[in-house]
């Protein structure tokens, strides 16, 4: 997600606010928060993905694998 797109993200959130938005503006204000949702979906992904848990007998679990097993099993 870019700035231009947040700055935009935050016009249409004040055009709403202050006079309403057009059904195209509405449209792209839900594109625009939908790809921001995903953007920090991801971001928190890739920093789970690097998080290890030290257990109480010593051992280290990454958080990825943890996630990658759950997964195989689930489908």
């Amino acid at each position: 997600m870019t700035e231009k797109e947040i700055k935009r993200i935050n016009e249409l959130y004040h055009k709403s606010k202050a006079e309403g938005l057009t059904p195209e503006e509405k449209a792209e204000q839900a594109k625009l928060r939908g790809d921001y949702i995903m953007a920090i979906r991801n971001n928190l992904k890739r920093t789970l993905d690097n998080v290890s848990i030290l257990e109480p007998d010593g051992s280290v679990t990454e958080l990825k694998k943890v996630a990658e097993a759950k997964e195989r099993h689930t489908h």
